[in-house]
């Protein structure tokens, strides 16, 4: 006997993992496992590592691609209370990987503390921004970061300082088995301020993204000094559709999934927009979304 075969209380198998997603694409995940507390969680990792079973971290699934054929290995969903709790005390917030970024964001501002309002509109969970450090023109959530615990291989939990994370536009070093949990260092303010920084952040978010549909968030990355998104409509691919994906007419560096898309529409709409832009720009854009499967 397996030792994934004690898992079977959290485990559904063949689970389909296009209703996690944004994009709503996607096929079943092998083992999809909603461990329910860190103890649990660190015999599922160890039992990945033992048995050379793959293992992969679903948040939000805002900032990912599930190929039609679906994944093999373990996927863990962190949505149980003890992953997402997020705790105010001063001017420092520590919030579990899997609690939502927007939820990090309204409990911080409602606390007097500024410094995220400006990634409102963001997806995803803290855990997954982090990784990402995803940010945008007012900054990064790198810069907020103390620290972080992460879970090894072996199933022992660690606290890596910010100094040790790497972090870069859209990347950090971290490679631990599981994020868990995130300190972050924000500043005292006057709430009624941030909360109109806040609401102006939504109003422009809301007025320049296709927020209301179905997709991903950008799908490329920046190329330094520039935007994907300005480079794609430059190369006149604003409305263009593959299948049942469709390039954004409001913000082109959204890819909008409709009713009968599939993965396979949308890589080649992600190779032909990548084609038509070195075509155009001499510039090769670099994907921001993940993709998982073979």
């Amino acid at each position: 006997m397996s030792c994934l075969d004690s898992f079977a209380e959290i485990t559904r198998r063949d689970e389909p993992l296009a209703p996690y997603t944004w994009l709503k694409l996607g096929g079943p995940a092998q083992y999809l496992m909603e461990p329910r507390h860190v103890e649990e969680l660190a015999q599922v990792v160890k039992c990945a590592h033992e048995t050379g079973t793959s293992l992969h971290i679903l948040g939000d699934g805002s900032n990912l691609l599930i190929r039609d054929e679906g994944i093999s290995g373990i996927v863990i969903r962190l949505v149980s209370g003890d992953f997402s709790k997020i705790e105010v005390a001063g001017d420092s917030v520590t919030a579990g990987a899997g609690g939502l970024l927007s939820h990090v964001i309204s409990r911080s501002v409602a606390a007097g503390l500024t410094g995220l309002e400006s990634l409102a509109g963001v997806p995803g969970t803290i855990g997954g921004a982090i990784i990402g450090n995803v940010g945008g023109k007012s900054g990064e959530v790198g810069a907020l970061v103390e620290s972080i615990d992460v879970m090894t291989n072996s199933g022992e939990i660690e606290t890596i300082p910010a100094e040790l994370l790497g972090f870069g536009y859209r990347k950090s070093n971290i490679n631990a088995a599981v994020v868990l949990s995130a300190a972050l260092k924000l500043r005292e303010g006057d709430p009624q301020e941030i909360t109109k920084r806040l609401r102006k952040m939504w109003i422009m978010k809301k007025a320049s993204q296709p927020l209301s549909s179905q997709s991903a968030g950008c799908i490329f990355m920046n190329p330094q000094g520039l935007s994907a998104g300005a480079l794609i409509d430059q190369a006149g691919l604003k409305g263009t559709r593959i299948g049942d994906c469709e390039v954004s007419e409001m913000h082109a560096n959204f890819i909008i999934t409709h009713e009968n898309a599939t993965s396979a529409d949308l890589l080649r709409l992600i190779d032909l927009i990548r084609s038509k832009v070195q075509d155009y720009h001499g510039i090769e854009l670099e994907l921001e979304i993940k993709i998982w499967g073979h």
